[in-house]
């Protein structure tokens, strides 16, 4: 992205860029899905740890919901 060339030249090392195209990649995955960026990062970040592995997918924010209970109703 050439909007945050310059902004990357001070990520203080090779591991921070990386770090931050990881992110910008999850923003833009967010919004192509029409998902609240900051909605979904803050849901996720706060729900991921208690989240079985084998439903991790439901994360990812074309599954994404805020209501955690949300998927397992639908089913």
């Amino acid at each position: 992205m050439a909007l945050g060339r310059k902004a990357w030249l001070f990520a203080g090392s090779d591991r921070g860029a990386e770090r931050a195209t990881v992110i910008y990649s999850l923003i833009g995955t967010a919004e192509l899905n029409d998902v609240d960026p900051q909605a979904w990062l803050a849901d996720v970040l706060g729900r991921i740890a208690g989240q079985p592995a084998h439903r991790l997918d439901d994360l990812l924010p074309w599954n994404w919901s805020r209501n955690p209970h949300a998927a397992i109703l639908a089913a």
